[in-house]
Parts: C-alpha cells; sequence; structure tokens
C-alpha cells in the first residue's frame, strides 16, 4: 500500500477513534506507532522513535512552561487572590450598568493573564462570580453566559497554555505568540466589556440591581489582603510579560520567576499548606496529560512528515481555491466543526501539524494565523454539544436549576464575538504581528 494512502486511512481512523471515545493520547500514540513501522517497514526503528520522541519532550526546556503556569494559577486561585481581584473590580464598576458581569470579565482577563487556562477561569468565577450575580437578581443565562464566555480570555491573553502547545507543534517562538495574543486579547476583553455596557443599559431588567451602587457589599472598605492578592496579581502581569516582551526571561524563566512571586502572595495570604498541597496535585492532574499528549504529538508530526500526507492535503485546499481568505476560512470551519466534539488541545495536535505548513505556503502570517487558531478553537469550547467552558460553569455550580441550555443560549453572544475577532485579525494580521515586532 502506497505510503501517503495509508497516512490518510491512518489519520481518519485518528479521527474516528477519538470520535467515539478512545481517549486522545491511545489514539494518537498507536496510530503513529503503527504507521511508522509501516513506513519504516520495521517495528524497532518505530519503537526508537517513539522512545526518541518521549526523551525529546521530557528534557526540552520549554516544556516546562506548562506545569509552571498551570501551577502558578492554581496557587493564585487557591490563595484567593481571584477573589480580591473580582471585589476590587467590582467596586471599580459601582456606577455602570451591569456591574457583576462587567466585573467578571475584567477579573477573567487579568486572571487569564496569569495563568493561561480558560477552565480555571471558568470554574473559579463560576464559584466566585455566579452567587453574586443570584443575590443581585441577574438572569440566569446571562450571568453564565458571561462567566463562560469570558473564561475563553484565558487561552488568548498570555500567558496561554494554548499558545505554549501551539509554539511547540509549529515550532514558533513561544515568546513571539506570547507577545501576540496581548493586542487581540485586549480587543476581545473590550468587545465583552461594551457589549455588556449596551445590553444593560438598554435591557436593565435583566441585570438585576446591578448598577446602582446600593449593594450592602459595595459599602464594605477595601480591605488590607484583598489590595495584596490584586496587586500581587498585576505585578504577575507587569512582570511575565514584561519580561518576557523585553527579552530578560524566556517565558520558561518567567513561569518559573511567576510561580515565586505567586508562592509570596500566597504566603502573605496565610494560604495553608493543605492549599499548596491541592496546587501542586491539581498542577499534575492537567499537567501530566498535555505532556504525554505532546510526546505522541511529535509521533504523529514525524508520521504526517514521511507520509506525505501535508503535501497531499495542501494540494487539495489549493485545488479548490489559492485564495488565502477561502483556505484559512475552510480550516476556520473545520476547526469549529472539531470543537464541536474535541477539547482544545486534541484539536490543535491534530490540525496544527497539517495546517501550519499550508497556512505558510498560502502566505498567511504565522503569528497572526497562530491567534486565528487559537480564536476557533476558543469559539469551540462554547459551542455545543462539547463545549468545555460551559460544561465546566455547570459542574461548578451547584444551583439545580441552571441547566446547560441556559449556559450554551448566554454564552452565544460571545461566540459571535470570538468568530467576528476571527475575522478582523484575517484582516488586519497586523494586529497580532506589530507589537512581537517590537520584540528586543
Amino acid at each position: 500500500m502506497d505510503s501517503t494512502l495509508l497516512t490518510l486511512i491512518l489519520v481518519f481512523s485518528l479521527l474516528g477513534s477519538v470520535l467515539i471515545g478512545i481517549p486522545v493520547v491511545i489514539s494518537l500514540g498507536l496510530s503513529s506507532f503503527l504507521g511508522l513501522a509501516y513506513i519504516m517497514g520495521n517495528y524497532d526503528i518505530a519503537g526508537s522513535l517513539l522512545s526518541s520522541s518521549a526523551y525529546g519532550a521530557i528534557k526540552s526546556y520549554v516544556f516546562a512552561t506548562i506545569p509552571l503556569f498551570v501551577l502558578l494559577g492554581e496557587i493564585l486561585s487557591k490563595s484567593g487572590a481571584a477573589s480580591d481581584l473580582f471585589r476590587i473590580v467590582d467596586r471599580t464598576c459601582s456606577r455602570l450598568p451591569g456591574r457583576l458581569a462587567l466585573a467578571t470579565v475584567g477579573g477573567n482577563t487579568v486572571f487569564g493573564a496569569v495563568t493561561g487556562v480558560s477552565i480555571a477561569s471558568a470554574a473559579t468565577f463560576s464559584r466566585i462570580a455566579y452567587p453574586e450575580m443570584v443575590r443581585a437578581n441577574y438572569n440566569k443565562s446571562i450571568a453564565l453566559g458571561s462567566i463562560a464566555g469570558s473564561a475563553a480570555l484565558g487561552m488568548l491573553i498570555p500567558p496561554s497554555i494554548l499558545l505554549i502547545v501551539w509554539g511547540v507543534i509549529a515550532g514558533e517562538s513561544i515568546g513571539r505568540l506570547f507577545v501576540a495574543g496581548v493586542v487581540p486579547g485586549l480587543l476581545l476583553a473590550s468587545m465583552f466589556f461594551l457589549f455588556l455596557l449596551t445590553y444593560a443599559y438598554l435591557k436593565p431588567q435583566k441585570f438585576g440591581d446591578s448598577g446602582r451602587g446600593d449593594s450592602p457589599q459595595l459599602k464594605n472598605p477595601i480591605t488590607r489582603h484583598e489590595i495584596i492578592g490584586a496587586s500581587g496579581l498585576l505585578m504577575l502581569i507587569i512582570l511575565v510579560l514584561g519580561g518576557i516582551w523585553s527579552g530578560f526571561f524566556t517565558p520558561t524563566e518567567a513561569a518559573g520567576v511567576g510561580v515565586l512571586l505567586a508562592i509570596i502572595v500566597g504566603l502573605v495570604k496565610k494560604m495553608s499548606l493543605k492549599d499548596f498541597a491541592a496546587a501542586v496535585l491539581n498542577t499534575g492532574r492537567v499537567s501530566a496529560p498535555l505532556l504525554f499528549l505532546l510526546i505522541t504529538a511529535q509521533m504523529y508530526s514525524r508520521l504526517l512528515a514521511n507520509g506525505g500526507i501535508i503535501d497531499v492535503i495542501g494540494q487539495l485546499f489549493f485545488g479548490i481555491s489559492e485564495s488565502p481568505y477561502l483556505v484559512l476560512a475552510i480550516m476556520v470551519v473545520i476547526w469549529l466543526l472539531l470543537g464541536m466534539f474535541l477539547d482544545s488541545v486534541s484539536i490543535i495536535l491534530l490540525t496544527v501539524p497539517i495546517f501550519s505548513p499550508i497556512a505558510i505556503a498560502a502566505g498567511i502570517d504565522p503569528l497572526a494565523f497562530a491567534i486565528i487558531g487559537i480564536l476557533s478553537i476558543e469559539a469551540g469550547l462554547l459551542t455545543p454539544p462539547f463545549g468545555m467552558c460551559v460544561y465546566t460553569v455547570k459542574g461548578a455550580v451547584t444551583d439545580p436549576e441552571v441547566t446547560l441550555a441556559k449556559i450554551f443560549t448566554g454564552a452565544i453572544p460571545y461566540w459571535i464575538m470570538l468568530l467576528s475577532l476571527v475575522l478582523i485579525v484575517a484582516i488586519f494580521p497586523t494586529i497580532a504581528s506589530w507589537l512581537p515586532a517590537l520584540m528586543l
């Protein structure tokens, strides 16, 4: 059998096995191993490639960024810094209509800028913001939608776990990807903010008592611990992003320094040893599967390269049209369809090794392409029937009246805004590329 035909069969078999529920790491590793064994004509060579991929992944300096940034976010969440941030932003927006929803967007923007995990943001603000919005008589669909929708900021605003995985798979500079996400991330947060402000002004009854400035908690003075928690988060943003942008830190070094500062914030806020231990365990639970996935993804990339599948799919894309916009549109549609069933990391591992060379051949800016990809995949977090952010919010909220339908309905405007920004970045790619060009 021709190696290209075999690789095509394996790729579609891989996708099918994932869709029927077989774990991605098993599907990816097994199909890649068997495909390489057939192409090389020797199981020993395939085994050697697997071991070298595993060793290369484990020893790579850049892979440490994943557990470090996850640990940073876990410590800040356990320390209560996210709650401090929410309350301070809430008071800052006290005279604006829809202040609690606005505080949720603002809190997720800052929290996402130091954690990089949308799921962590969704779970954290479901516990912090939703009870406050229920007490303020919010429409529950709007309240839940603002939490799930703004949690998507965590994967775009750097540091982002998805950007790290994208950089590893596509061979792009993670530091430049981080900086490329700053302007689109802030633009998306601004779109969310303006939407809520306008909606609350036009339909104030859906936002309950929010925005009147007469809520009892607004009259409580800001405490020293709240200032410490919120200031720690802001310092982390300046230190991590500023260090990477100026070239003073590599992304891995910035993550290590960020964890150290997060530990200091946790100690000042009297975080218990039990909470520190829980943060470390949760980091392992999140990071270990990701690292195993990246190991098997290296094998998958080698299978695609040796099987010639990238050239075949590239010819298929360009056979439809040579327009980079149409090529990009096809990729976005595929990402959205996959987002209905798969998680974000799996989508990146399955598609980026194929799509990235095609995008480069089409003349699409690599940084803009990465941001478009992340935005499209982020929209998948809000797309039924899977919608990981939606399921995370559902799992974190104890209200028996909350249904998946209510969360998906509330998240629709945010889904639309994510895709709107995809279009904006596609038309104006310098939104993503001009800031990295200023890096020292």
